[in-house]
């Protein structure tokens, strides 16, 4: 069996007057992230790591955000698109482990609903897709509110 690992990385700014999406789930809060798409950060370091895992480079490349068909896209259609380039590649999904990195809103209320969303996304068992929520301890970017950043790790395979 070809086993091969990537990984990812986003962050978007949190604004006013945006929807705050993670991993496919709108969540309540006062700020939104800022971006070309939904800014779903989760989705987007899930993509990269997919990308990256089956050497298909990155998410700005297949869906720049120079290119008017993503404004405002749900990033779950985005991970639709990724899960088929990865396919053609003749790779399968194994799992993922995804860390968020936020001071504010709490996450961890959210992520049952997250796996759910992303293992209808992916056609997998929830139990594949891992997401854990962490802060930065008020240091940085993150740690002022000013964003949210999300790390993904995933493992496809050939059989």
């Amino acid at each position: 069996m070809n086993v091969r690992v990537g990984m990812g990385f986003d962050v978007h700014r949190l604004v006013e007057g945006r929807d705050l999406w993670l991993g496919g789930v709108q969540i309540p809060y006062k700020l939104g992230l800022l971006g070309h798409s939904d800014a779903d950060v989760l989705i987007h370091a899930l993509c990269d790591a997919l990308l990256g895992a089956a050497n298909l480079r990155d998410i700005g490349f297949h869906f720049p955000d120079t290119n008017p068909k993503y404004k405002g896209i749900d990033s779950r259609l985005l991970l639709a698109e990724v899960i088929k380039l990865v396919k053609q590649k003749g790779y399968e999904f194994g799992n993922a482990d995804i860390t968020v990195c936020a001071e504010q809103p709490k996450i961890n209320p959210h992520i049952p609903a997250m796996q759910a969303e992303l293992a209808r996304c992916l056609s997998c068992d929830e139990d594949c897709v891992s997401i854990k929520a962490t802060t930065t301890e008020k240091l940085g970017y993150t740690g002022r509110g000013e964003g949210i950043a999300a790390y993904a790790t995933v493992l496809i395979y050939k059989k």
